[in-house]
């Protein structure tokens, strides 16, 4: 029987920003709506992992898709184009698989400058090569002035995970197990806000945007060692953290004192009224790790180009005095702080 009016409810919301900050609006729009009515299994990650066996023996694939819509298109330490790359090859990473293939696809604006295509493009074949993927195949579709906003690029990447690798998921989670990152946090949000708003640092502030598979591959040698892990782009480390507490039933604590991030984000951040824990990374990942291999992934972590201020930075813990699901941070004064998911847009057009 249809509730008519639940119906009318629905029809007078509307799309916010926030529904694409990567926060709580985002996950109960996917988990109400999208992944309910395409029948997806939970908990999503960053890509569908395809088991192939009826094809191929031991054949599994990841499958990733993610569209682009960064404002500017150009910041300092990169663009739009080789974030689209970045950004796909990580999120293949992150889910275990070494990155294959990626498409590309185009919306572009009647009006948009032809050199400043030229550059993009160069861009994302320039990090393809770094990564070392192909780009493949793609579409390119013009719309009327007006009728977009300059360039939106939309990727989707395949990669091959070995029989070896054991799936990643937040249900791995256990308690005593490590929180790993593997740089600065809040570096890429800040240099894009920064960017936009004409905001000058000395040195300037460079995105952290970078292909992160190699680091992935030195952390998976270590078998048996990595429960999940994820890159923390749209709301931040915080958020990141808190749906892994939440999917997996057990609590994180976090020190403050430990989380690397750079003097030049932690003054803009207060500067400006934002919180570098829901600033976004494209090129640094968080990673829970089995206790007795934590020190051993570190160290490994380190001896990457990508890895190289890896960090320790907190534990999980069995709810006991705190909520289950429950994200706690230390404070470098002493208490605790309670982090929830980022909640309406910190941060909009970011990647």
């Amino acid at each position: 029987m249809i509730n008519k009016e639940s119906g009318k409810e629905e029809e007078k919301e509307k799309i916010l920003l926030g529904h694409g900050s990567g926060g709580r609006l985002m996950r109960n729009l996917v988990s109400g709506i999208i992944t309910s009515e395409f029948k997806m299994e939970e908990p999503l990650m960053d890509s569908a992992i395809l088991d192939l066996n009826g094809s191929w023996p031991n054949a599994r694939l990841a499958f990733t898709t993610d569209s682009y819509v960064v404002s500017p298109f150009f910041f300092e330490g990169g663009d739009i184009g080789d974030l689209a790359i970045n950004g796909t090859v990580n999120d293949l990473a992150v889910s275990g698989a070494q990155p294959l293939a990626v498409s590309a696809g185009f919306i572009i604006e009647e009006g948009f400058a032809v050199g400043d295509l030229k550059k993009i493009i160069i861009s994302m074949s320039r990090a393809a090569q770094k990564a070392g993927v192909r780009i493949v195949t793609g579409d390119t579709k013009v719309v009327e002035k007006g009728k977009g906003d300059g360039i939106f690029i939309n990727t989707s990447g395949i990669g091959l995970l070995d029989e070896k690798t054991e799936n990643l998921s937040p249900r791995n989670i256990r308690p005593g197990d490590i929180v790993i990152v593997s740089g600065d946090m809040g570096r890429h949000g800040i240099s894009v806000m920064a960017r936009r708003n004409g905001i000058d640092f000395d040195p300037p502030l460079a995105s952290d945007t970078k292909p992160l598979n190699g680091l992935v591959k030195r952390m998976l040698s270590n078998t048996g060692a990595v429960r999940v892990m994820r890159d923390p782009t749209r709301g931040g480390l915080a958020t990141v953290l808190k749906e892994f507490a939440v999917d997996s039933g057990f609590s994180i604590v976090i020190k403050e004192k430990d989380v690397p991030v750079m003097p030049s984000v932690k003054g803009a951040c207060g500067l400006l009224g934002l919180d570098h824990l829901y600033a976004a990374c494209e090129g640094a990942l968080v990673a829970v790790v089995a206790p007795e291999l934590a020190e051993d992934v570190l160290d490994t972590m380190r001896h990457d180009e990508a890895g190289l201020d890896s960090a320790i930075i907190g534990e999980v813990v069995s709810p006991g005095d705190y909520r289950q699901g429950s994200l706690i941070l230390e404070t470098l004064a002493g208490g605790e702080r309670m982090l929830d998911m980022l909640s309406g847009e910190q941060l909009p057009r970011i990647c």
